[in-house]
């Protein structure tokens, strides 16, 4: 799998600027889908003129971390979500994964930064906003934890 992917085409909703450093690269989603079981489902992925960015373009200056990427990912934009992922047994219905791995196990940064989530929604929440509004608060949230990654 190659580190960039084609650019996926346009965003469900409103792009929006991701910043890290001086560099301005922009965050979308697909439109999301819901499953019988009531798991929220979007493709989300960050994104220059050429396509998707690898994750080692939001990575610290000083090099990315041995750990992969979505292990700092997953709780951060599970956090900026605090409210909205709908809690079951204990535990949050929330889940991201990566589109593709990266051809190199040992090298996790060297990936596409596009990314696939799940969520259950916090049903008194999700009813009180509109498809896109979740969509919106769901990138926002991604958006964040993709310019938290910049910091060591």
């Amino acid at each position: 799998m190659p580190e960039r992917l084609p650019s996926p085409g346009p965003s469900f909703v409103r792009e929006q600027d991701v910043r890290i450093g001086d560099r301005r690269y922009r965050a979308g989603m697909a439109r999301p889908t819901i499953a019988d079981d009531e798991w929220w489902l979007a493709v989300m992925w960050v994104a220059d003129d050429e396509g998707v960015i690898p994750f080692r373009d939001v990575g610290p200056d000083a090099g990315p971390p041995p750990d992969p990427p979505l292990l700092r990912l997953g709780p951060s934009l599970a956090g900026a979500l605090s409210g909205f992922i709908l809690e079951e047994n204990g535990r949050l219905a929330f889940q991201v994964g990566p589109i593709a791995p990266p051809d190199d196990p040992s090298r996790p940064w060297r990936s596409p930064l596009a990314v696939r989530a799940a969520i259950k929604w916090e049903p008194l929440r999700a009813a009180t906003m509109r498809p896109n509004e979740l969509a919106e608060t769901m990138l926002s949230a991604f958006r964040r934890s993709i310019e938290g990654l910049h910091r060591p």
